[in-house]
């Protein structure tokens, strides 16, 4: 086999077994962030490589979007599944990942799970049509996180930093307070977070539109701005965080700053109902039985 260029990012359907072994590692079930850096893990995936975007919405890289795609074909087939909180679990936790076959699964959930337009008899042509059938519940999954990113991307810097000051208050922080204005070490705000109405931390936050990664320069440089000023830090992105910035941010010995990356600032978004809204389509059904028994 040959050997993996870098910067070439593995197909789906090669995240396939890593998906399942990484679920193995996390006891049978993990958040899709604990899922995809456990697969990071397993297949050795530098960090040029998982720097790649998805596309020019930044929220997203494309090793994320593709391992989307893996575990829908794995639902598919049967070997995992999701609840509505977004935690992914095996089905089997005795499942042995040396009796999978990839291409195996990708085989019968193209044939089995897949509905081929009958009109179409040219293979390439059915083969597309299976993809955009995956596609589309992938963009279901990611897509409105991207087209929410570019819009974000495009409001000023002031209407984005009131948008982190109304999330903050609505998950509970107090007394949160927007500068409005650069310097200060790219400190953004502050606010005090309540635990249980009891302890309180005060923090410093910054705010970055971006659509890149934010590395750990930029971590170290937030951190250097608020240390002996605040309890912790939170650092608020569009985009995401590279590895070496996640384990900046933790470091052992230095002040903890906590990271939102662009994807958990969509779901928040969401989750307060801030420009983002859940619609949820009426279905009607008609008794039959009952009607016949009037």
């Amino acid at each position: 086999m040959g050997r993996r260029k870098k910067y070439d990012v593995p197909t789906h359907n090669k995240m396939l077994i890593p998906i399942i072994e990484a679920l193995k590692v996390l006891g049978g079930s993990g958040s899709i962030e604990e899922i995809n850096e456990t697969v990071y893990e397993i297949m050795s995936l530098d960090e040029q490589t998982l720097s790649v975007p998805h596309n020019e919405a930044g929220v997203q890289s494309k090793v994320e979007y593709r391992l989307a795609w893996a575990r829908t074909y794995l639902k598919k087939y049967g070997l995992i599944e999701n609840s509505s909180r977004g935690i992914w679990s095996l089905i089997d936790s005795e499942i042995n990942t040396t009796q999978l076959d990839s291409e195996k699964i990708v085989r019968f959930v193209r044939e089995n799970t897949l509905k081929i337009p009958k009109a179409d008899t040219n293979s390439n042509s059915n083969n597309y049509s299976q993809d955009e059938q995956i596609e589309d519940e992938v963009e279901i999954e990611l897509g409105w996180k991207e087209r929410l990113i570019l819009v974000l991307l495009k409001i000023a810097p002031s209407t984005f930093e009131r948008l982190c000051q109304r999330v903050l208050r609505e998950s509970g922080f107090i007394q949160v307070e927007v500068k409005g204005k650069s310097g200060d070490g790219g400190i953004d705000g502050k606010g005090i977070a309540r635990i249980n109405g009891f302890l309180s931390f005060h923090v410093f936050f910054q705010c970055k539109r971006y659509k890149g990664s934010v590395g750990s320069g930029d971590i170290r440089d937030f951190r250097g701005a608020m240390q002996g000023r605040a309890d912790k830090g939170l650092f608020i992105t569009t985009g995401n965080f590279t590895r070496e910035g996640v384990k900046e941010a933790t470091r052992d010995g230095a002040p903890p700053i906590d990271l939102i990356d662009g994807d958990l600032f969509c779901e928040k978004l969401r989750e307060f109902n801030l420009g983002v809204r859940t619609e949820l389509i009426e279905k009607i059904t008609v008794n039959s039985d009952w009607l016949n028994k009037i």
